[in-house]
């Protein structure tokens, strides 16, 4: 099975996104932190599952970050939230 492998980048966007959604909704921040924590996961058991990146060599999920398939892990690239313009 591939490994899950966070970028710090990528883990700073999460946090970050969290952040400002806190201040609104604390709740909504918890579950969408969560939904994206859950969704990466998968990934090791299901790579392929979500369609290929805008970025050539990356694959997007709705909920989750942008990740690239390796010869033996999967790298989280970035998180971002659908309102900021990607990439």
């Amino acid at each position: 099975m591939l490994s899950l492998v966070w970028l710090e980048e990528a883990l700073d966007d999460l946090e970050a996104i969290i952040d400002f959604m806190e201040v609104q909704n604390p709740a909504a921040a918890q579950r969408t932190g969560q939904a994206i924590r859950d969704t990466a996961a998968q990934l090791p058991q299901h790579p392929y599952m979500h369609r290929t990146g805008r970025v050539p060599g990356t694959r997007e999920a709705l909920v989750t970050p942008n990740y690239r398939i390796g010869i033996d892990s999967i790298e989280i690239l970035a998180v971002k939230h659908t309102r900021q313009q990607y990439p």
